[in-house]
């Protein structure tokens, strides 16, 4: 079945790599079509940025953006406040947020995730000039909403992705973040 996904962030947030590792993490878990792919507008360090990923078990031909999304991903929730995030999403869609808010607090009328990819960021050290990177917790969230996409798969795609040390520290907040996705 083939799922698709946005990721809405800034730039210097890591959407597009998030939206690459989890294409990775599909196909070395045994789905046959992924795709993954950025829309630039400005491109620049804060500037809001959307990338896509596609996963099916089956071989995909769709070549285009994704405007109804089963799933978005947010990894920052003040760009909700100049872009409509839910635009396009299917009515028994998810959204997936990088909060430490419940779930249950936010009034959203979708399905509705929510984990602290900041502060899992910041305690793995996953800082660059000072600002923490949350797209591999966000993916490791992710993966918690998607069947046929394996945690040890994400690691593996995560640890080629950034090597020694920085590929640790990044694997290791992905299975944190699996863990504490809140449903």
């Amino acid at each position: 079945m083939l799922k698709e996904i946005i990721f809405y962030g800034r730039g210097g947030q890591g959407a597009v790599t998030a939206a690459n590792l989890l294409a990775s993490a599909a196909l070395k878990s045994g789905n046959k079509g992924v795709q993954a792919f950025p829309f630039f507008g400005a491109e620049r360090r804060g500037a809001p940025v959307k990338a896509f990923a596609r996963i099916s078990n089956e071989e995909i031909f769709l070549r285009s953006q994704i405007r109804e999304p089963d799933i978005v991903v947010v990894l920052d929730t003040g760009i909700m406040d100049v872009i409509d995030v839910t635009q396009g999403l299917k009515e028994n869609g998810t959204i997936l947020l990088n909060t430490p808010r419940n779930p249950s607090e936010l009034s959203l009328p979708y399905k509705t995730a929510t984990v602290d990819a900041t502060t899992i960021a910041i305690e793995n050290e996953i800082l660059v000039g000072g600002i923490p990177v949350v797209n591999t917790p966000m993916v490791g969230a992710l993966i918690r909403l998607l069947d046929g996409v394996k945690l040890e798969a994400l690691q593996e795609a995560v640890m080629e992705r950034f090597k020694g040390r920085a590929g640790e520290k990044n694997a290791n907040a992905v299975k944190v973040a699996y863990e504490k996705v809140k449903l």
